[in-house]
């Protein structure tokens, strides 16, 4: 999904949301500012938003002399999570579909995002989320997916959601338990996604072999996989890709069986996913 204009907007917006999420003063804020608009000629109209936000974190990074700017919020992203646990693993266990609870369970995760144009409350999400139908529902397409599949890519997105995502692959391995499952994460800090160190706090290698995809993006780009990342996504027979950066990064990707599980955030998906 090219960069549409309104991504520009909210890429920069994003790096208010840094100076207020560290709790900058206002000399830093400012200096972030200016050097986030610095980098706004330079986005590629050819590229994705999610390529096009990499710069500028770079930038920030350096500019913070931080490597991780959210590390601190992304540990406490999944501190809350955590407290949520016993809720959905009673509906599950009470659910007479726990497949398809445990999908919502998962895309109810999806809100928490440190670079979406909207926020949600997770607990509100999570309480409504189990009586609210799919806008675009696959759902069986993907259980019939799941039921004759051996091996499944499983797209991280972001910390926090991951508790969610470790509760939905222990759903499908109880429920299909021949299937292995690869769980692929960001290939160094961007945002508040998932890497590999984010994955092996919430104990993810428990339900899943942990993945380094080797993409720096916030959304998985095929070209920027590693070679071993990328030969397990080509052999793949079910892909679930979690939330919006990786559906903007992989929408157009036509030659592989995948299952984007998101909510959505920002009226550019709105009018992508309507066109589906």
């Amino acid at each position: 999904m090219q960069i549409k204009p309104e991504c520009i907007t909210c890429i920069f917006s994003q790096a208010l949301k840094v100076a207020k999420n560290l709790h900058l003063d206002k000399k830093s804020s400012k200096k972030v500012l200016d050097e986030a608009a610095k980098i706004i000629p330079y986005f590629d109209l050819e590229k994705d938003p999610p390529q096009n936000a990499v710069p500028m974190y770079e930038m920030l990074s350096k500019l913070l002399n931080k490597e991780d700017i959210y590390e601190e919020i992304k540990l406490k992203s999944i501190q809350k999570a955590n407290t949520f646990v016993p809720f959905c693993e009673e509906k599950i266990k009470k659910s007479d579909d726990k497949l398809l609870y445990a999908t919502k369970i998962a895309v109810a995760g999806n809100v928490i995002d440190l670079a979406s144009e909207v926020s949600f409350d997770l607990k509100e999400e999570l309480e409504k989320i189990l009586d609210t139908d799919f806008v675009i529902d696959d759902f069986e397409e993907l259980r019939a997916k799941l039921k004759n599949s051996k091996k499944v890519v499983y797209l991280a997105d972001n910390a926090g959601e991951n508790i969610f995502d470790k509760i939905y692959i222990k759903t499908i391995r109880d429920i299909f338990p021949d299937i292995e499952i690869f769980y692929f994460v960001r290939g160094k800090p961007i945002i508040n996604d998932v890497t590999e160190k984010e994955a092996y706090i919430c104990a993810l290698d428990e339900v899943a072999t942990i993945i380094d995809s080797g993409v720096p993006t916030p959304g998985i780009v095929v070209s920027l996989m590693n070679k071993k990342a990328k030969e397990i996504f080509e052999n793949a027979e079910c892909i679930i890709s979690k939330g919006m950066g990786n559906y903007e990064c992989l929408s157009e990707e036509k030659n592989y069986p995948i299952f984007f599980l998101l909510k959505i955030k920002c009226q550019v998906v709105a009018k992508s996913l309507q066109k589906m």
